[in-house]
Formats: structure tokens, sequence, C-alpha cells
């Protein structure tokens, strides 16, 4: 007598659930299993604070600082002469060859302003990477600046 091999997978229902009702059911499993859902960062002031050193909250804050620094050219486009000056500066003072990062922000400042804003403000791995030696010092205040590292517990 040979027998039928068993199905794979789940099994069938007569009705199927629809999206809304899946991501119910799965937040639903999510609380009764004690996560919590986090709809904003946070930081818990009663713990420990957060080590200086962790690199993605190093990313966020430069990120939001460039997104701070997006809407100040935004609104007084002449600031994005800064950019350029502290690259010439920067390029001036190097040796002879000149440094990759330097030729990547020049190429970036050579586009138009949407797409420079566009670029600084994304969460490309280009982006993050370049975020970490930007060309914009200097167009945020100081209490600018402190507002962002107050946010992020620096």
């Amino acid at each position: 007598m040979k027998s039928t091999p068993a199905k794979r997978g789940r099994p069938r229902k007569n009705e199927a659930l629809t999206a809304a009702e899946r991501m119910r059911s799965f937040r639903q499993r999510r609380r009764a299993a004690g996560y919590k859902d986090v709809r904003q960062w946070q930081l818990n002031r009663a713990q420990e604070p957060l080590a200086s050193s962790d690199h993605r909250i190093l990313d966020a804050r430069s990120l939001a600082m460039h997104c701070k620094i997006a809407r100040r050219i935004d609104a007084n486009p002449a600031l994005l002469e800064v950019p350029k000056r502290n690259l010439e500066r920067w390029s001036k003072n190097k040796a002879a060859p000149m440094a990759v990062y330097l030729r990547e922000w020049q190429q970036i400042l050579d586009k138009p302003w949407p797409e420079v804003a566009a670029f600084i403000t994304s969460f490309s791995e280009d982006a993050v990477r370049l975020r970490q030696s930007s060309p914009f010092a200097g167009i945020l205040t100081p209490k600018d600046r402190k507002q962002i590292y107050d946010a992020f517990g620096a």
C-alpha cells in the first residue's frame, strides 16, 4: 500500500486573512511575548547613559545635523558657499594626492542643490560614510549643535 506524502506548509484556511488582519495578529503575538511597540526613539534616563561610541547613535546624530543644515541652506542658498570654501581649504592643506573623500564631496557639491540636499539627508551607505567627513562645518550655530547633541544624550 502506497501512502501519499504529507503536504508541506501551513494547512489551508477557507478564508485568508487580509494584510491588516495578519499585521494585527502579529502585533498581538509580539505584545503577548513581552515586546512593546517603539514609535519614537527616547533615551531612558533611568538606565546607564548610552555609550558615545555607539556608531548607530553617531550616525543618527549626524543625519539630524545634516537635515538641519539642509533646511538652513534651503532658507538661505548663499550658505552653500561655506562647504565649497571648506573643501577648497582642506584640499590645499592636504599632501599631493587628494583624499578620496574630498574628491567625492567636490563631485557632490557640483550637483544642483536639490540633489545635494537629497544626498546629505539620505540613508545610503555612501551618505553615512561621507557625513563622517562633512564639509558643512560652520553652517549650524553652536545653539543648534547643542540642541541636537542634547537630543541624542551626548
